[in-house]
């Protein structure tokens, strides 16, 4: 993870382990054309994604010490459409239950 300040969105050790191999998993049926392996740590898309569900904020307005807009909207775009942000939701809640 980055050196930035958490915040209280952010997920905990214990929840990143608990989803990790489903993003990984994902990444590893979907590779780049171009090979690029992908700027950013899936682990601060998935942070950003959290705290955008969390505050309500627009898009544009995500803090600038997570990943870009482009590159969260992607992946957010990406997992609603396949259903693993589902997956993903359904993992977290399990786990809080």
């Amino acid at each position: 993870m980055s050196d930035r300040q958490p915040y209280k969105s952010d997920l905990s050790d214990e929840r990143w382990a608990l989803i990790e191999p489903v993003i990984a998993s994902w990444k590893a049926r979907h590779p780049s054309v171009s090979g690029h392996q992908g700027a950013y740590e899936m682990r601060e898309i998935v942070n950003a994604l959290l705290y955008q569900s969390r505050t309500g904020c627009q898009w544009d307005y995500l803090p600038h010490d997570l990943p870009p807009v482009g590159a969260v909207k992607y992946y957010f775009y990406k997992w609603r459409d396949d259903g693993t942000d589902q997956t993903i939701h359904d993992l977290l809640r399990w786990q809080v239950r």
